[in-house]
């Protein structure tokens, strides 16, 4: 692929994300509370998540070992920095979920032709046709202003993002199916504190590696984020009422 042709596809995927996005103010994607029988053939949501999110960390893992970069600084640790992420998405945290909870096998298999995508996009800005941070700029880069807003952005929106998981992990007990309302943490702000941590984390990975591609994931992220965000924020308002959603938003504290 060259160079060119790369940049036309970041055009495209920041296309279609402007159609996922508008989509998802009118179709709920069906996992999680919105499931519904209407999505079809589901999966047990712990065999699903790692099938969906899986892929990323290994195309990732793969175009890294051929693109030459190898070791170089700072581009090591923007692939390291991505595959933390993916590995806890991918392999721990699948296996911290509770309940019987199934993932539509259509759902599924969208994520999964997106975080392929998605891996060929940011191996192509941050190894192959990266010319905002050159390879082996070194340690130094680390000392920038961006750099230094970036990564503090990237791991407190990790932060937050496993926090949230966290406090939604444990509002019920063994054996109790209701739902509850999150108090704790960023969830005294927001409904959907665990989305905006993840916001937050990609914004901050954008901003460290200057990529373009970053960019256009920090897109993908707000266009399937975001609506879904006003979706869980008008679910609870039905189900707990406008006095106990409060002030809250939706997905960014004191905004939306």
């Amino acid at each position: 692929m060259s160079q060119d042709s790369f940049y036309l596809f970041l055009w495209i995927m920041a296309g279609i994300a402007v159609v996922v996005f508008v989509a998802l103010y009118f179709v709920r994607a069906g996992y999680g509370i919105f499931r519904t029988p209407s999505w079809g053939a589901s999966l047990n949501n712990k065999v699903a998540w790692v099938l969906m999110e899986a892929p990323v960390f290994f195309v990732m893992l793969i175009l890294w070992h051929h693109s030459g970069v190898n070791f170089a600084v700072p581009q090591f640790l923007f692939f390291l920095l991505f595959q933390l992420h993916y590995f806890q998405r991918s392999f721990i945290f699948p296996f911290l979920l509770k309940g019987k909870s199934r993932m539509p096998v259509a759902i599924m298999a969208m994520g999964i032709v997106f975080n392929v995508l998605n891996g060929v996009m940011q191996a192509g800005g941050l190894f192959y046709f990266n010319t905002q941070v050159p390879t082996g700029m070194g340690w130094s880069y680390l000392l920038e202003p961006q750099a230094m807003v970036g990564l503090v952005l990237f791991f407190a929106g990790m932060a937050v993002n496993w926090h949230s998981d966290h406090v939604i992990r444990h509002l019920r007990k063994p054996g109790d199916t209701r739902h509850y309302l999150p108090q704790k943490g960023m969830y005294r702000y927001v409904t959907s504190a665990n989305y905006f941590g993840e916001l937050v984390e990609w914004t901050g990975f954008a901003i460290l590696t200057a990529s373009p591609a970053a960019w256009v994931f920090v897109w993908w992220t707000a266009a399937n984020l975001v609506p879904r965000a006003d979706a869980i924020h008008k679910r609870y308002v039905e189900e707990f009422g406008k006095e106990a959603v409060g002030k809250r938003k939706r997905i960014i504290p004191y905004i939306y």
